[in-house]
């Protein structure tokens, strides 16, 4: 399974790729940014990329080592403003509204090839709700909240969490922008809450986790998505609803397949009746170049 965002997404677009860069379009401002999965040649010149490009992203001193591997400053172009929106609208009724802005450690706010997912979510959550429910969503790892959006849109109870404040608030930002509101907010380790949730007794109906490689919590927890992983999968698999529930593992370690996430799911998820697939979500650039750039799992227990 590949899938990629739907042609339908006129706010962006990867416009060429190669030489360990992509040039992207994000909604009026075209941003160059390091892409190491861009192994190939670039199918424009340098001189239409600096033509085009609002700003690009120069690393740091301490691109590449352990901790700072994204670590670095934007040199502006053109004219641009630090701050701007995205909007997100599908054929399917999900519509987003999204803030970007570019952080020291290369990002801009939204994961473009995550689209295939928000729908995912989007329709998985409206099927549960079908029934005049209100289906629980958890999203783990949650960033700026994009798939939090889709999971309130499609009518769940939605807690999103996250270890860094400051994106959480970004979050808040996202789903006031996107008419939205009513997400339960969390600033909390995730391996600590999901154990925390399953002593509780409390389930959900729907789960994502998008994890790091590595990573700290609030109180100075640390994460290494090798030795952690499967722990938490377990754990998810205690509080995830016996009967119809869902969830959806992302991951972007370059060392993982989609095999070994399924693998993982399969052995990590033992209740009821499961149903896995997976694959790659990637982005092709106007000249038909394909970029890998996350692995997806996706589990529906069945009633």
């Amino acid at each position: 399974m590949i899938e990629y965002p739907g042609k339908y997404w006129k706010d962006y677009e990867l416009i060429d790729s190669g030489a360990g860069q992509k040039l992207e379009r994000f909604g009026e401002y075209v941003l160059a940014r390091p892409e190491p999965k861009a192994l190939w040649d670039r199918s424009l010149p340098d001189s239409e990329w600096n033509r085009r490009a609002h700003t690009v992203f120069v690393p740091g001193a301490g691109f590449g080592k352990a901790g700072k591997e994204d670590s670095g400053t934007w040199k502006q172009l053109k004219r641009m403003n630090e701050q701007w929106h995205v909007a997100y609208t599908s054929p399917q009724g999900l519509s987003m509204k999204l803030r970007l802005g570019m952080t020291s450690f290369k990002h801009v706010g939204v994961f473009p090839e995550q689209a295939p997912n928000w729908e995912y979510i989007y329709a998985r959550t409206r099927e549960l709700a079908g029934g005049g429910g209100k289906p629980k969503v958890l999203n783990l790892f949650a960033y700026t909240g994009a798939a939090s959006l889709a999971a309130r849109a499609a009518g769940a109870d939605v807690t999103h969490l996250d270890s860094v404040r400051q994106v959480v608030t970004w979050a808040r930002g996202n789903m006031e922008a996107s008419g939205l509101d009513g997400i339960r907010w969390v600033v909390e380790d995730a391996m600590k809450f999901a154990r925390r949730e399953a002593r509780r007794g409390n389930m959900y109906d729907g789960i994502i986790l998008d994890p790091p490689a590595y990573g700290h919590g609030p109180d100075g927890e640390k994460w290494k998505l090798d030795e952690c992983l499967f722990e938490l999968l377990r754990t998810v698999d205690m509080i995830l609803r016996p009967g119809r529930s869902f969830a959806v593992l992302n991951l972007y370690s370059n060392g993982y397949s989609a095999l070994l996430g399924e693998t993982l799911a399969r052995e990590a998820f033992k209740g009821g009746r499961i149903k896995t697939e997976s694959g790659e979500l990637a982005l092709v650039d106007s000249f038909g170049k394909a970029l890998p750039l996350s692995i997806v799992v996706r589990i529906e227990r069945q009633s």
